[in-house]
């Protein structure tokens, strides 16, 4: 995999940077005064529900659409002022699958090498190597149509590494995909990340996708940035869950007392059962039942978790991210 120069400078940054649609007459605030850094170098997911906001700040960010307001400069390059060096800079990867159905793929990254200015044959080395790299020699000289949902991914993915972009953006990159294909796709876009150099940014509703993939993870929830940091952080701060279980609804509410003497405990008694959170309370656990114990509360069963990046979107918008992605929304403000 052919690796580039690397520009200084953060790859991305925004500051309140604004898109609204208007759909039946009302506006609809997809986006809302989104400030970001994004340093070079990093794998950035944008996680939230369908109508969040993400795939809206990534056609903003690729010159797709106009900013109702704020600014963003991506690569250095203002998105309103300069579209075309923006477009020069990056790799974008759409929803829907970006070759030709009736072309074959090896001529599709050529002519997608030719449109970045490759001369002829530096667009057919360039697309000989990415077909080697994404383990696509055995259907590179089929028609799209025939490829499975897998290969026409990593095809797409091809073509917009063909130019080696300093910015690689993927829209939803395994929607659709089956369980194997989205766990190899992942596979891959790691790999990439790892021997380019580029940043990727990734927007995705998959909430093992982000946590799996980045680096950093940006919360979007109604077009308003509502957490960023790393997977493990954002987890660590809300802190792992402990059920604990007794014989009757007395002792839960006895133990539930003093388990709320915790540092940073968030308790819940519901029936005979105390639901704990705090941070690290995997380690304290231990600790805990033994001092119920010795109170004479003895527990009857125990349960530790650690929380998911769900857990950290239900603490943050009050609503599971599974359930938010079940509710449709207005054309147009979509993801």
């Amino acid at each position: 995999m052919t690796t580039h120069h690397i520009d200084q400078g953060p790859a991305i940054v925004t500051r309140g940077l604004t898109r609204h649609f208007t759909v039946r007459k009302e506006i609809v605030e997809a986006v809302r005064s989104l400030d970001l850094t994004i340093d070079q170098g990093e794998l950035v997911a944008f996680l939230g529900p369908n109508g969040a906001g993400k795939s809206t700040t990534l056609r903003m960010l690729t010159t797709l659409l106009t900013p109702t307001s704020g600014t963003a400069t991506v690569a250095g390059h203002d998105v309103a002022a300069d579209p075309r060096a923006v477009r020069r800079a990056i790799g974008y990867v759409g929803q829907g699958n970006g070759a030709g159905h009736q072309q074959r793929g090896r001529d599709e990254l050529i002519s997608q090498g030719r449109a970045h200015g490759l001369s002829r044959q530096h667009a057919r080395d360039r697309a000989a190597e990415l077909i080697a790299d994404l383990d696509l020699e055995a259907v590179a000289d089929r028609k799209v149509t025939s490829l499975s949902g897998g290969q026409r991914r990593r095809l797409d993915i091809a073509m917009g590494l063909v130019h080696l972009p300093r910015v690689l953006f993927l829209d939803e990159p395994s929607t659709g995909l089956d369980p194997q294909n989205r766990a190899n796709l992942q596979e891959l876009v790691r790999r990439l990340h790892q021997q380019t150099g580029s940043t990727i940014v990734l927007t995705t509703h998959y909430l093992e996708e982000a946590d799996a993939l980045a680096e950093r993870v940006v919360v979007i929830d109604h077009g308003r940035m509502i957490a960023d940091d790393s997977a493990t952080r954002l987890k660590d701060r809300l802190g792992d869950r402990v059920q604990l279980r007794f014989d009757s609804e007395q002792r839960a509410t006895h133990a539930a007392e003093r388990a709320a003497g915790l540092p940073g405990a968030s308790v819940h008694r519901a029936g005979t059962s105390v639901e704990v959170r705090a941070p690290g309370a995997h380690e304290q656990a231990p600790a805990l039942i033994a001092d119920l114990q010795t109170s004479g509360l003895t527990v009857t069963g125990v349960e530790i978790t650690r929380p998911t990046l769900d857990d950290v979107f239900l603490d943050l918008t009050g609503r599971s991210l599974r359930e938010a992605n079940q509710q449709t929304t207005p054309e147009g403000a979509a993801a």
